[in-house]
């Protein structure tokens, strides 16, 4: 097995929406924000490449919509999916499998393309993955998170006729031993959490149950959860298993800290190594 961080770019989220109840003179600290308020994310994807699967873990926020939508999320940077597969040698027809944490625009903008009026899969050889319960949580969204989960992004995939779901079960495997899922359902209803077994280590990939490091205290819950108390609760009992296994955290959004372990300390948990998967 190989794992590939695959970098689809920067984004930009207003921090209070990131950090919630938490003060700005606190978190302004860790992810200091503009003269907008606004804080710079990363769209970090996964590639799992195993026997004869090339797996990719979400796909960043894409390139289809509109200059004004674009205008609320400031995308930039030099990285893009296309750009950062083909430093490791792949092209979006390698893929042989998209896998979904969630539905939300940041996180499957980019399984879908506009080919002149249509809506196609960008990935053209690939199973796209999601699971049946964040798919009706997805597609029949709340008024709270409908901004979130875009028509253009998701129903194409099930048109397609390649969209597959996954169990619902905690600790299942849909590709091999070595991968195996967790479900989390503070942020949104029913998020996977890919955990990967590689090279001796128990890798995570976090999605939105822990954006960045800095969300790493209880109280530091984002405002677009659904569930806070669901997500503190959660993250609580995870960060608990992170202690006791020695997980490896690898971060989606964080834009300066790809992988990291924790320690416990006198002020709690904190980070104790921060690294890069070429590290392990």
């Amino acid at each position: 097995m190989k794992l590939y961080s695959i970098n689809a770019g920067l984004f930009k989220l207003d921090g209070g929406a990131m950090f919630g109840v938490v003060p700005k003179s606190i978190w302004n600290k860790l992810n200091p924000a503009d003269e907008n308020n606004m804080c710079t994310w990363a769209l970090r994807c996964l590639l799992i490449e195993t026997g004869d699967k090339r797996i990719l873990i979400d796909t960043g926020m894409g390139n289809k919509q509109d200059a004004k939508f674009f205008g609320h999320y400031y995308l930039h940077g030099n990285d893009t999916l296309e750009s950062s597969l083909a430093k490791h040698g792949f092209t979006k027809d390698d893929i042989t499998d998209v896998f979904h944490t969630h539905l939300h625009f940041d996180h499957c903008g980019g399984t879908i393309v506009r080919d002149g009026e249509q809506l196609l899969p960008a990935f053209k050889n690939a199973t796209l993955w999601s699971n049946e319960q964040h798919w009706s949580w997805a597609t029949k969204p709340n008024d709270r998170e409908k901004a979130s989960f875009l028509r253009d992004n998701i129903l194409p995939m099930q048109e397609s006729g390649r969209l597959q779901f996954a169990p619902v079960e905690e600790n299942v495997s849909i590709f091999n031993e070595e991968i195996t899922l967790k479900f989390a359902y503070g942020h949104t209803d029913a998020m996977m959490l890919p955990t990967i077994k590689y090279k001796g280590r128990t890798i995570v990939y976090m999605a939105d149950l822990l954006p960045s490091a800095a969300h790493l205290p209880l109280p530091y819950v984002m405002s677009y959860d659904m569930f806070p108390l669901k997500t503190l609760s959660e993250k609580k009992l995870f960060l608990q298993e992170v202690l006791e296994n020695d997980y490896v955290l690898f971060f989606e959004h964080d834009a300066n800290i790809e992988c990291c372990t924790l320690h416990m300390t006198d002020k709690g948990i904190k980070v104790k190594e921060t690294f890069t998967l070429n590290d392990l």
